[in-house]
């Protein structure tokens, strides 16, 4: 058996009983095998077990590996997003995880519109409110989702956080608690077009703690590929 397939192996165990013990099942949670910088017959390694949700960072490695995957992936956008790269991505993602402004949410709009699709989003929050992340702000979310539920093509599936880079995940347990809090108060808000039920939160350091507070999807590649080798900067 290969690492990769024996890697998702011990991760799909790992969701599902952190998904038992938030009383829920296998089946509740997506697991997102994070393709970044990963080579395309890596990637099929990983999908022949199975799993066809794909998370990528930059919408430029989603370009190159879109026709070398072929049918049946769904493509996840999970890094930041910069207005004038939705056009290239509108019509080839599952889901946008990183909506983390109105602009944006305006320019994922114009570009569904044009290709006559309804986009699914989820907005991005900065739940430790750290400097160096992208996202909106715990205490803005509200105001924030009023301004995008007006919208033509586009629905707001949830909220997505990257939590703090830690050596031990349970200090993360904290944030996933209130990135649960947030979801349960804005839906129990009953905003027009907005009834949000998808939690993306929890990585390879601490997805199971993340899924044993709420989280239906998780973001696991390191945990799936290894240690990342990143291209050396000239």
């Amino acid at each position: 058996m290969s690492d990769i397939k024996e890697n998702i192996e011990q991760i799909n165990k790992r969701i599902e009983s952190a998904a038992v013990k938030s009383g829920r099942t296998r089946k509740d949670v997506t697991f997102i095998v994070v393709s970044k910088t990963i080579d395309v017959p890596r990637i099929k390694e990983a999908v022949e077990t199975g799993e066809n949700n794909l998370g990528e960072n930059k919408v430029q490695e989603i370009m190159d590996k879109y026709e070398p995957m072929g049918d049946g992936i769904k493509w996840h956008l999970i890094g930041h997003l910069q207005t004038n790269k939705v056009k290239y991505i509108i019509d080839k993602v599952e889901m946008i995880h990183s909506v983390d402004s109105v602009k944006l949410a305006e320019e994922i709009s114009k570009r569904a519109a044009q290709k006559g699709i309804t986009a699914k989003i989820l907005l991005e929050i900065n739940v430790a409110n750290e400097e160096s992340k992208f996202g909106i702000r715990p205490e803005d979310t509200e105001k924030v989702i009023l301004e995008i539920a007006k919208l033509p093509n586009i629905t707001i599936k949830g909220l997505m956080t990257v939590a703090p880079f830690v050596e031990n995940a349970e200090e993360n347990r904290v944030y996933f608690k209130e990135m649960k809090q947030l979801l349960v108060d804005i839906n129990s808000k009953k905003i027009d077009n907005v009834f949000m039920d998808v939690l993306s939160m929890g990585m390879t350091g601490d997805y199971e703690v993340a899924v044993e507070e709420g989280a239906t999807m998780v973001r696991v590649g390191t945990g799936v590929f290894g240690a990342r080798l990143y291209p050396a900067k000239n």
